[in-house]
C-alpha cells in the first residue's frame, strides 16, 4: 500500500474523529448537522477497519491475532474506564455524595457497558463492538468459504433489522430508552450490523482504495441531495448504531456508502497535494480524544457558555493535551493507549498477554 494511501487514511480518521466530537455536542442547532454526521461516521470507522483486515491462514492460530487486538483495543478501554470512573467518584464524594447505593448502581451500568454506559462513557460501546466484530469476522473468514461468509452476513443483517424494528416500531418512544429494554453486555448485539460494514470494507477494498471520479461524482451528488431533502423535511432518515436505530435495511446500506465514498474520495484527492498534518496529528491522539472529549465537556460547560465551535475547539484541545501528557508523563502511558510495541508493566509481559 503506497505512502499516499496511508496518508489519506490517517487524514480521514482525523477528520472522522472531529465528527465524533461534534456528534456529541450537547446543545441545539438550527440545522441537521448531527443527523448528517450519524448517517455515516460510525459505519465509516468499521469500513476502514475492514480495509486493513488480514485473514488468517488455515494453519495459523487465532489466539495470537485475538491477543494483539485485545491489547490494542481493550487495554485503552479499561485504562480510560478506570481513570474516568476514579475522577468521577472523587468529584462526587467531594461534593457530598456518600450514597453507597448510587455508586453500586453506577458500577453495574459500567460493567454492562454499551448503551447503558451514558454520559462520560458515551463512546465506550464502540471499542467493545469493534473488538468482537473483528473476532467474528476472523472466525468467518478462517472457517467458511466465501459463499457461506456472505450467507452468514446476510442472516446477521436481517436479524439486526428485525431487532431494530422491534425496538423502534414495537417498543417505540426514544430509541435510547427503548434499546435499553434489551440488556446485552457491551452492545454485542450491535455486531450483527457492524460485521456487515466491516465486511464491506474488506470485500470492497479495491473500490474504496481507488475511488474513481464517476463513482465519486454520483455519490457526492446523491449525498448533497439527501442532505438537502433532510433539511427541508422531505427525507426522514436516522441511523444510530449504539441505540439499535437502523430500521431501514436499504437506506442503512445506501446512505453510509455514498457518504463514505464521498469523504474517502475527497481526502484521496486532497492528500495528493498536501499531507494535512493537522488532521494526521489529531488521528495520532484519537484514542484519548475519543475517550476524553465528553468528560471535558461535562466539566468545562460549568465554566464556559460555548456554541458548537467553542465546544469542538475546547474538547479537542484539552483532549489532545491529555493525550500528550499521558504519552510523556504517565508510566507506560503509550502502552495504556494502545501502542503494543511500547514498554509495558511486568504484568503484561506474561504469556497470557504476549503475542
Amino acid at each position: 500500500m503506497t505512502k499516499q494511501r496511508l496518508t489519506w487514511v490517517d487524514v480521514t480518521k482525523g477528520f472522522l474523529m472531529i465528527l465524533v466530537v461534534i456528534g456529541h455536542f450537547p446543545g441545539d442547532l438550527d440545522y441537521p448537522l448531527l443527523q448528517y454526521i450519524y448517517w455515516f461516521h460510525m459505519p465509516a470507522f468499521f469500513v476502514l477497519s475492514g480495509l486493513f483486515f488480514k485473514p488468517l491462514a488455515k494453519d495459523e492460530p487465532i489466539r495470537k491475532a485475538v491477543k494483539k487486538r485485545f491489547m490494542q483495543l481493550m487495554i485503552p478501554y479499561f485504562f480510560f474506564l478506570l481513570v474516568i470512573t476514579c475522577i468521577r467518584y472523587i468529584l462526587a464524594f467531594a461534593y457530598g455524595n456518600t450514597d453507597i447505593s448510587w455508586y453500586m448502581e453506577d458500577l453495574s451500568t459500567l460493567i454492562i457497558g454499551g448503551r447503558y454506559a451514558r454520559g462520560s462513557y458515551g463512546v465506550f460501546w464502540f471499542t467493545t463492538v469493534l473488538f468482537f466484530t473483528y473476532i467474528l469476522f476472523l472466525l468467518l473468514t478462517k472457517y467458511l468459504n466465501r459463499f457461506y461468509q456472505f450467507f452468514v452476513l446476510a442472516i446477521c443483517y436481517i436479524i439486526a433489522h428485525i431487532q431494530s424494528y422491534y425496538v423502534i416500531d414495537v417498543i417505540g418512544g426514544s430509541s435510547a430508552e427503548a434499546s435499553q429494554t434489551i440488556p446485552i453486555l457491551w452492545n454485542l448485539d450491535v455486531t450483527l450490523i457492524t460485521l456487515v460494514y466491516f465486511a464491506i470494507g474488506y470485500y470492497a477494498k479495491d473500490l474504496f482504495l481507488h475511488i474513481r471520479l464517476p463513482l465519486w461524482t454520483i455519490c457526492t451528488v446523491s449525498s448533497l441531495l439527501a442532505m438537502y431533502l433532510a433539511w427541508i423535511d422531505q427525507f426522514d432518515y436516522h441511523l444510530s448504531l449504539k441505540f439499535i436505530r437502523y430500521n431501514d435495511a436499504l437506506m442503512d446500506l445506501i446512505i453510509p456508502f455514498i457518504f463514505i465514498i464521498t469523504i474517502f474520495g475527497i481526502f484521496q484527492f486532497i492528500t495528493r497535494f498536501t499531507p494535512f498534518k493537522a488532521l494526521k496529528f489529531i488521528e495520532m491522539q484519537s484514542i484519548t480524544i475519543m475517550y476524553m472529549h465528553i468528560s471535558v465537556d461535562k466539566q468545562m460547560n460549568n465554566f464556559f457558555d460555548y456554541g458548537l465551535v467553542g465546544y469542538t475547539v475546547l474538547c479537542l484541545g484539552i483532549s489532545i493535551i491529555g493525550s500528550l501528557v499521558i504519552k510523556k508523563f504517565i508510566p507506560y502511558g503509550l502502552f495504556f493507549i494502545g501502542d503494543i510495541r511500547a514498554k509495558r508493566p511486568i504484568l503484561f509481559n506474561s504469556k497470557l498477554f504476549t503475542t
